[in-house]
């Protein structure tokens, strides 16, 4: 006796040949993985041929400033666009319960398309103190039915440069903070940034995702230090950079390189197609640079490689909904990979591959693997991708966490 059977599912990862199985979970695990269950459970759900993809994997959003546009507004000119700056102003009027409502109102948005794992960025610097890393933190429990989510504590405008915000990371990394990021662009001194964040890493013992090489030239790149550090203290597999859009505009012979070195010393990397797309080349008026870097061609290289949303609703970009699914559209759309094999390599850049970059060994449909998966109204992975599909219905340890019914059409009589 199971608690729940889903019938004639279509599996993400099989053969365009294999036919549909039946999924059986107890006890909050899956239990059976065959083609034609002969049991019976507490509940039974036919999919009817649609897609059974593990949870989504959301590796780098920005809770505590998501939903503040009305507030900072957009830019009044392409370049520059100063969204760290019209940021930076309105922090002072963050409260724990605002920044709660906000970052609860992106969550759902995120459940509701099917994402049931999370790593969130939270600033903390003396502007605004703890409040949003409070305001998140909350969410954790609060949210656990529908979603695990991590956060990653970071210093936005700069640590070195910014009295009192190393404090502050500190007792992030002491109340419950499992990441820790950083954004040396911003800091005075790039270099002590990165070397500070890996001294808190190994103290905490917790893993590193920074924020690096924001620009159009890899003349210089942060990414080869971080790759240092990453081999000198044995942190390999547990270090991601996000952004690293210099990348998209150097000789592949160049990336070759560096990509090399990063899948030696186990860097992964985030591509945040959304917020790259609105915020690079905004100094040129015609041909202007896209700043997507190619992750299909880093995976390709050995590079672990996830996408994932950033911002939503705020002055770095004012758009977004938490459907991963539209992020990796524009993003293959952006970096002109369309073949099958690119989609369903891509497929796995908000599951597998993301939940690797999170450390999860438990995750993915496997007996015995927390059930935690979601019904996508397309027949296969690639089909979903190139439609932009909608979610149908999510499932948290086998427990249902929402439902969207499908479109229909209504004929005359």
């Amino acid at each position: 006796m199971f608690d729940l059977i889903v019938r004639n599912a279509k599996l993400w990862n099989a053969d365009e040949s294999s036919g549909a199985v039946d999924i059986g979970v107890r006890d909050g695990r899956y239990a059976a993985i065959e083609p034609e269950l002969r049991a019976r459970a507490a509940l039974e759900v036919d999919v009817a041929g649609k897609l059974l993809s593990p949870g989504f994997v959301e590796t780098h959003i920005h809770l505590d400033k998501s939903c503040t546009i009305e507030r900072c507004g957009c830019e009044k000119a392409r370049f520059p666009h100063g969204a760290m700056q019209r940021v930076s102003a309105i922090k002072h009027t963050f409260t724990v319960e605002d920044v709660h409502a906000r970052a609860r109102r992106t969550l759902e948005k995120c459940i509701l398309h099917g994402t049931t794992l999370m790593r969130t960025h939270v600033e903390v610097d003396p502007k605004v103190g703890l409040r949003g890393f409070e305001g998140v933190k909350a969410l954790i429990d609060e949210y656990a039915w529908a979603i695990d989510v991590e956060i990653c504590v970071m210093p936005q405008e700069g640590l070195l440069n910014n009295p009192g915000t190393d404090e502050l990371m500190i007792a992030a990394l002491k109340s419950g903070a499992r990441v820790v990021g950083a954004a040396p662009g911003f800091d005075s001194d790039p270099a002590g940034q990165i070397r500070r964040v890996f001294e808190m890493a190994r103290e905490f013992d917790v893993d590193v995702d920074m924020h690096l090489d924001t620009g159009a030239s890899g003349a210089h790149l942060d990414t080869r230090l971080v790759c240092e550090l990453a081999d000198k203290y044995g942190w390999g597999g547990r270090v991601t950079v996000g952004h690293v859009t210099k990348v998209a505009s150097m000789p592949l012979n160049e990336v070759d390189e560096l990509a090399a070195r990063m899948a030696q010393s186990g860097v992964a990397l985030t591509v945040l197609p959304s917020t790259d797309l609105y915020l690079m080349g905004r100094d040129q008026e015609y041909n202007v640079r896209r700043g997507v870097v190619d992750a299909n061609y880093l995976t390709q290289r050995g590079v672990n490689c996830s996408v994932s949303s950033n911002n939503i609703l705020n002055a770095f970009t004012p758009y977004g909904d938490g459907q991963l699914i539209r992020q990796a559209n524009l993003y293959a759309n952006v970096v002109q990979r369309g073949n099958p094999d690119e989609m369903r390599d891509l497929w796995t850049m908000f599951t597998t591959r993301a939940a690797t970059m999170m450390r999860r060994e438990d995750y993915g449909i496997a007996l015995g693997a927390p059930a935690d998966f979601v019904v996508v109204d397309a027949a296969n992975t690639v089909d979903a991708l190139r439609q932009i599909a909608p979610t149908l219905m999510g499932y948290k340890a086998g427990r249902r966490t929402y439902t969207r019914e499908a479109a229909v059409l209504h004929r005359p009589a």
